[in-house]
């Protein structure tokens, strides 16, 4: 992704925190991620970047302070981009207008009004502040553990946050919620997956409108992030028999199917995954 010369966000607030104890040195495993995915539609997922000078998987080998830097000034930049994209889409398909979310970033744990926030429970966007918090660390795990590496996949994960603020913004978050406090596990479940692929599809009317920073395997990228982080995927690569009355994000190929209309149509109205 060809982000020279795209200027940082200023909605990002930079947070520090001690990083965690040995014991949880080894990374979150596919079962830390499946209980990131069990949290609900808040959460969201990020893989580490590629900047001007190198990824940030390689610059966390000389230095952790390095990788987080390289992490923040890409999610800043990547954030600006979906400023741009839905200040035009709001104004021109809905007719409103669009106020952006702050993306928190930090290293280690802090707190949000949602609940506590660290790499173990990943990146995620609370309504109550509208606010996405996204720990720079969790970009290696998703990457070296999931096999969902690459920059534009790192950019996909922070547009699919953002696109939860874009739903808030339309009010379907809370709508959502309300029925989901009124139904069965089960009910309110099928109720989330529903709204993770919307956020899937708003993820894809982003990238198509940031066509022109893209790069050739680009999009595959996005995608292969999409198929890796499907319940099924995650619950086959943790030993277990996918079982689709606990699916809280959608299968691989129903987040993979959602992102590409999205991204094919750029219609909102496209992405109505309740009618």
């Amino acid at each position: 992704m060809r982000l020279r010369g795209i200027k940082r966000s200023s909605n990002v607030e930079m947070r520090g925190g001690s990083r965690r104890s040995a014991g949880a040195k080894g990374g979150l495993g596919v079962v830390g991620v499946l209980a990131v995915l069990a949290i609900g539609y808040f959460t969201g997922i990020d893989v580490s970047p590629l900047l001007q000078g190198g990824s940030v998987q390689q610059q966390e080998q000389s230095g952790g302070s390095a990788g987080d830097e390289a992490a923040a000034e890409f999610s800043a930049q990547v954030l600006t981009t979906t400023e741009a994209v839905w200040t035009k889409v709001f104004q021109e398909q809905l007719g409103r207008t669009y106020t952006p979310p702050t993306l928190v970033i930090f290293n280690g744990v802090t707190q949000s009004p949602c609940g506590g926030a660290s790499g173990a429970t990943g990146p995620f966007y609370c309504p109550a502040d509208s606010k996405a918090y996204l720990d720079t660390q969790f970009f290696t795990a998703l990457d070296q553990q999931m096999g969902a590496g690459g920059d534009f996949a790192a950019a996909y994960v922070i547009a699919h946050e953002v696109a939860h603020h874009v739903q808030n913004e339309l009010g379907i978050l809370p709508k959502v919620n309300a029925a989901r406090q009124r139904s069965s596990k089960t009910e309110a479940n099928r109720l989330t997956v529903r709204l993770e692929l919307m956020a899937d599809c708003l993820s894809g009317i982003w990238a198509r409108n940031v066509q022109g920073l893209m790069e050739r395997g680009d999009l595959e990228e996005a995608l292969n992030a999409a198929r890796m982080i499907g319940d099924d995927h995650l619950q086959s690569q943790a030993g277990r028999v996918p079982q689709p009355h606990t699916f809280t994000h959608g299968t691989s190929e129903q987040r993979a199917g959602w992102f590409a209309r999205g991204y094919d149509s750029g219609d909102v109205g496209q992405c109505d995954t309740f009618s």
